[in-house]
């Protein structure tokens, strides 16, 4: 049973990794960290490079999972996979930041909800 947030964000961050390859998604990184902060996923979607945010919460208490992703927080993750691109030698190129949200009830299964081009 996880109980611990840490573990609940790591595995809820397994589940959207797993679902994003269902999708036919690349998975190119998972929690990159540098200076600045840590992007969850990075993935390719055909030429298209996707940044996904993984939100993992046990009820909707204080409002949904992707709910927390704020203005400023998605701002901080475009400067992010600038960086991101740039420490990889990866060239300008169409970028789409996504969502997935995660709702896992204690001793129940987890819900996907997949937010595409959420910010």
């Amino acid at each position: 049973m996880m109980s611990d947030h840490r573990e609940l964000g790591a595995a809820g961050e397994s589940v959207a990794a797993r679902y994003l390859q269902r999708l036919g998604m690349r998975i190119l990184g998972r929690n990159w960290r540098c200076p600045l902060g840590e992007l969850d996923i990075i993935a390719a979607d055909g030429a298209q490079l996707v940044v996904c945010e993984v939100k993992t919460r046990r009820s909707t208490a204080y409002g949904t999972p992707a709910e927390s992703v704020s203005a400023e927080k998605a701002s901080r993750i475009r400067a992010l996979a600038l960086r991101w691109r740039r420490d990889h030698g990866i060239p300008p190129c169409p970028t789409r930041f996504d969502i997935v949200a995660i709702l896992w009830p204690r001793g129940g299964l987890p819900s996907v909800r997949h937010l595409i081009g959420a910010f």
